[in-house]
């Protein structure tokens, strides 16, 4: 009897074990785990979906692997709100998160694939450049050693940047040792070289080889359009000269335009907010200019008379 207990206790700890599932969580934990954690693998998934169930299941498989290999927790979000944050076509996703900076996988789901790409992509890729160093570490004027380089221009009040965080995260680990790829924010440290290259709204992608530039304007912003423009496909776009830097002389005279179209700006808009004051400015400038008249008219009748005195005393 006790025997049969056993047997029975024995055969229900294994199904119990095989059909563990990975820790699910709520949003509120997920940024929680996101914040504290090093390294976080989370599996954003819904019901009903094969697709998600076999990325779940490998998942599992992986669990002790990632613990072990990569110090990596892995957990699930189902029906999660923050999904289109790091995924905009809101398929399910496996998302990397080191030290808080996401990466998305956008392979399929295979277990050696999954695997291999997050144990390759253990820190950030994507470069962060400023002005400062804009041009001693790409070189793009010059196309001279530091290889191709494609930019993400975005701002910080960007929603559609901050979705595409994680897919650039994920061109630049698939384009990693080929080209390289860097981020600039375009309303702070790299607000001139926005300028430069006249970028006009964001997220803007440049593709910069041999001191030429190419603008990315293709409909689709996922991980395989971008690769594919870098590799092969910038050349069916326009290509321009980098433009030189800009002299200090050429920055003070931008800086006075931009002052000069601020100023008119305001006092266009304090006019249409308050019209009197339009009025008042005309009456001014008219009672200034009655009074210029006036002086002038008393100075031309002064003139002369001195003139006779002047003759009165000759006479004497």
């Amino acid at each position: 009897m006790q025997l049969k207990v056993c047997l029975i206790v024995l055969l229900f700890s294994v199904i119990n074990s095989s059909s563990e599932t990975l820790p699910s969580v709520s949003d509120d934990d997920l940024l929680e785990l996101i914040r504290d954690k090093e390294k976080l693998i989370v599996l954003f998934t819904k019901p009903n979906c094969e697709k998600c169930a076999q990325f779940e299941s490998h998942l599992e498989n992986l669990e002790e692997d990632f613990k072990k290999h990569l110090s990596a927790v892995t957990v699930k979000a189902t029906n999660s709100h923050l999904t289109r944050l790091y995924n905009p076509a809101k398929d399910p996703a496996i998302v990397f998160f080191r030290h808080g900076v996401p990466l998305l996988y956008s392979g399929e789901p295979d277990e050696n694939e999954i695997y291999g790409f997050l144990e390759k992509n253990q820190s950030p890729v994507v470069k962060e450049l400023t002005d400062k160093i804009f041009e001693h570490i790409t070189q793009a004027a010059t196309g001279a050693t530091t290889g191709d380089w494609f930019v993400m221009f975005y701002g910080a009040s960007c929603v559609e940047c901050q979705r595409l965080h994680a897919v650039w995260e994920s061109v630049g680990a698939t384009l990693r040792g080929r080209i390289n790829v860097a981020r600039m924010d375009a309303n702070l440290a790299g607000l001139n070289t926005a300028k430069r290259f006249k970028v006009t709204k964001l997220p803007s992608f440049l593709f910069f080889r041999l001191g030429k530039v190419y603008r990315f304007d293709l409909p689709m912003k996922d991980v395989k359009s971008f690769v594919t423009f870098a590799q092969d496909w910038y050349k069916n776009s326009k290509a321009e000269t980098v433009p030189l830097l800009a002299s200090p002389f050429d920055e003070l005279v931008d800086w006075c335009v931009e002052m000069i179209k601020t100023s008119i700006a305001f006092g266009l808009d304090i006019l249409a907010k308050h019209p009197w004051i339009w009025q008042i400015g005309v009456a001014g400038f008219g009672l200034v200019a009655i009074t210029a008249i006036i002086a002038l008219l008393k100075a031309g009748r002064s003139k002369p008379a001195k003139k006779e005195t002047k003759k009165d005393k000759k006479s004497k």
